[in-house]
């Protein structure tokens, strides 16, 4: 059998989005949207997913479902990925914190659509094989391993925060680093499961939170 070829992982990714074109029509009541912004369909079929995950799994990258990265880690289904990106709702130029890089997909879509992002990793293992992945497609992202929970004070306060795994509530330094007007997506409860939940902070510092979906991530780890 041949090896695969750019062309065909780029027929596999736009499949990817189109699967994601479905999931965001079948789920529109839920969502509040039935299909995905423009600019981040454009970003999702431009960046090379097979590049963000182990070698070994670079066939199966673009399938919908979530992909084991190491030490207990996935890499979240890509419907899941994209919906929490569209949830955050990015506009090119604004101060983006993720927290939990994993080896970078997110950050390469976030970087797509123009974010300055700032991403916390709490294993370094993960970080440095990030920053070589971010690197080699130009993506500048700027990327510290600790504690996600504690955010990133010295850049704060951030428009958007992007949480990839679940607390039983905000954590309250996020929370406090999220500019008056910013949004923070996160999945909240308890181990099992948990609402994929948008949290939206008003000018006058007044806190929101709207449930979106049931999801299931593992713990945000405090280092």
């Amino acid at each position: 059998m041949k090896p695969m070829t750019e062309a065909h992982l780029a027929i596999l990714r736009r499949h990817m989005v189109e699967v994601i074109d479905m999931h965001f029509d079948l789920a529109e009541e839920e969502i509040g949207r039935s299909e995905l912004s423009p600019t981040l369909r454009r970003a999702l079929l431009e960046v090379p997913r097979h590049l963000f995950v182990p070698a070994q799994l670079m066939v199966v990258s673009y399938q919908d479902t979530p992909l084991p990265i190491g030490f207990d880690k996935t890499l979240s289904q890509p419907f899941i990925g994209a919906l929490m990106l569209d949830l955050l709702g990015i506009d090119s130029g604004q101060k983006v914190l993720e927290v939990g890089t994993g080896l970078g997909w997110q950050a390469a879509v976030l970087s797509a659509l123009g974010a300055r992002l700032f991403s916390v990793e709490i294993v370094e293992e993960f970080a440095q094989a990030a920053r070589l992945r971010l690197a080699a497609l130009d993506h500048d992202v700027e990327i510290r391993v600790g504690d996600g929970s504690r955010g990133w004070a010295e850049h704060a306060p951030f428009d958007r925060i992007l949480v990839t795994a679940a607390a039983a509530e905000p954590p309250p330094a996020l929370v406090e680093q999220l500019a008056p007007g910013g949004r923070m997506v996160i999945p909240l409860g308890g181990r099992e499961v948990q609402q994929l939940s948008v949290v939206q902070k008003g000018e006058k510092g007044a806190i929101g939170t709207r449930a979106i979906m049931p999801v299931r991530f593992t713990e945000l780890e405090i280092g």
